[in-house]
């Protein structure tokens, strides 16, 4: 094998590489359970009422259009969220500090039920059982309007509902600089009988929005995290063959997508059923039940649970729940890109930009691998130098392959070169590429932020394509370093190559691009002394043989 057939193995070894781990990523099993099997796996110590299978559930019939009732506006330091009067459910919510997608100034909406919107995303909550009200009932209020004063950490916003004897106070609670929102239910029991409802906490979602693009298809789906079963996600697609029925004592379930996550975070030591259900064609719903217990007449009991809706900052996801944090999915390559991304966010608090941060990372790589790719260029350097004297040994052999193969060992040997030398370093760098490729693609810190000049959102493509212009040249200059294949065919394929990558680089992210370009920067350079050293110590060597 010449180091033409080793370049292309590795390049396709790579390509192949990524396709399968965005592959594992689109196609992770998970633990479900069908409608008939939930009755297998109920604990026994929980009340029948606290199936989610009991839930009062959206009518599949009327999913697309949700009773608006009236609105309660809400605005917070994070948020302006609305919550609807039916139900309590919080139908939309703004991101103050997250611009929406594109060019626009506009702020980026998370959740939303606007009928002229493809996308159908919100956040409910009720009880089961002694004719409690549950996410269809009404509620009132007597402010339509909050707004978090100056200088005030929480703002709470209270819904009531009464009869039958039951009163029930529904409480957002908002608490300043973080993205959690309390929800809190305070139920008086004045029927003079014991009641012992259920509550439970969903997220519907659509199955067609945020679904990403053709050439960077991102994951939207459910996702929950147990200390036993660890972070999963489950596709659309798996919720419509069959329901998820988990019982816990710890986790969180929800919705994530690119960037962005929501999820219910029940109190820890409670007795949990995670469920997910399919409610219309395009709609389904993830979500927790649990038992709130008896409550005696003329009791009154209090249970909460906490929304996070907001980024996949690390931070945030850390603070909200363990395995939070998983919801930022580097896909099989998590142990190595954590790291990387600790080291990334290091880089930037000192500097402040996150394209120089990337610039620096790539040059810490760089530098960290700079013996191991030193043994690739020093393999393709004695091959380039070699170049001459194999193309005379296929001359002299012509189309006799084994007396040519026989000729170019002997000559390998005699030289003290292993033409697969370099293969080894430069395989062990692949996980790292990938996954600092992972971190680039999926850290929401990234997006829209600024680099310099035309570059105003590393997250987005290059508005002018001269990064993938500029990437496409380097690789170009890499190709004219390496030595030339005595193979048409392979000389075509390694002249194409520049040009295929960078098409394919025009649709993927300014940073990730920026990332490419500087590694290919860096490379040249090494490559390109590793060459001129070689080549000195060749024509030292010619010197010495005619003395």
């Amino acid at each position: 094998m010449d180091i033409k057939r080793l370049i292309i193995f590795v390049v396709f070894s790579f390509s192949i590489l990524m396709l399968w781990d965005a592959w594992q990523a689109k196609n992770q099993p998970v633990n479900v359970v069908s409608e008939t099997a939930n009755a297998a796996v109920v604990d026994a110590s929980l009340p029948a009422a606290s199936s989610a299978a009991d839930i009062n559930t959206v009518d599949v019939n009327n999913v697309e259009k949700l009773a608006p009732g009236e609105r309660i506006k809400v605005n917070t330091d994070l948020y302006k969220a609305e919550i609807s009067t039916i139900g309590g459910d919080l139908r939309h919510l703004t991101l103050n500090k997250h611009r929406a997608d594109g060019k626009g100034e506009g702020r980026f909406v998370l959740m939303d039920d606007a009928a002229e919107n493809s996308m159908l995303y919100v956040a409910q909550s009720g009880l089961i059982g002694a004719d409690l009200p549950n996410h269809k009932t009404v509620f009132t209020s007597e402010v339509n309007n909050y707004s978090m004063q100056t200088g005030a950490d929480e703002l709470k916003v209270t819904l009531s509902w009464a009869g039958n004897g039951l009163t029930v106070d529904k409480i957002y609670t908002f608490h300043r600089g973080q993205y959690e929102i309390e929800v809190t239910h305070v139920i008086h029991n004045a029927s003079g009988i014991e009641v012992t409802p259920s509550i439970y906490y969903q997220i519907t979602h659509d199955s067609e929005s945020n679904q990403g693009s053709a050439f960077m298809p991102t994951f939207t789906g459910g996702a929950y995290y147990t200390d036993a079963d660890k972070f999963k996600k489950i596709k659309f697609t798996d919720m419509a063959d069959a329901n998820l029925s988990l019982k816990t004592k710890d986790g969180w379930i929800g919705i994530i997508q690119h960037y962005f996550a929501s999820a219910w975070i029940p109190k820890a030591g409670t007795q949990d059923e995670f469920y997910t259900k399919q409610l219309a064609d395009n709609l389904y719903a993830v979500g927790v039940v649990n038992p709130v217990g008896k409550i005696a007449p003329d009791a009154t009991t209090e249970i909460s649970a906490t929304l996070f809706s907001g980024p996949q900052t690390e931070t945030d996801l850390e603070a909200a729940a363990p395995g939070l944090e998983y919801a930022v999915d580097y896909g099989w390559l998590t142990i190595i890109a954590k790291p990387l991304f600790w080291l990334l966010s290091k880089i930037h608090g000192f500097i402040g930009n996150w394209g120089v941060a990337i610039i620096i990372l790539t040059i810490m790589l760089k530098a960290a691998f700079f013996k191991l790719s030193a043994a690739s260029y020093r393999s393709m350097a004695h091959m380039r130098e070699m170049a001459p004297r194999m193309q005379s040994l296929k001359e002299k052999f012509g189309d006799d392959k084994q007396k040519l193969q026989q000729a170019m060992m002997e000559m390998y040997r005699k030289e003290k070169i292993n033409p697969l030398s370099g293969c080894l370093p430069i395989l062990v760098q692949i996980p790292v590429f990938i996954a600092l490729y992972w971190v680039l693609l999926g850290s929401v810190e990234l997006r829209h932020a600024p680099f310099f000049g035309w570059i105003t959102d590393l997250s987005a493509k290059d508005p002018y394509y001269i990064l993938p212009i500029l990437m496409g040249a380097s690789m170009i200059v890499q190709t004219y370093l390496n030595p030339a294949p005595a193979d048409p065919l392979q000389a075509k394929v390694m002249k194409i190559m520049p040009v295929v990558f960078s098409i394919f680089f025009f649709f993927f992210p300014a940073g990730l691009v920026l990332y490419w370009l500087v590694n290919n920067i860096l490379s040249i350079a090494q490559q390109w002394y590793i060459n001129k050293t070689i080549h000195a110590e060749t024509l030292a060597k010619k010197g010495s043989a005619k003395r």
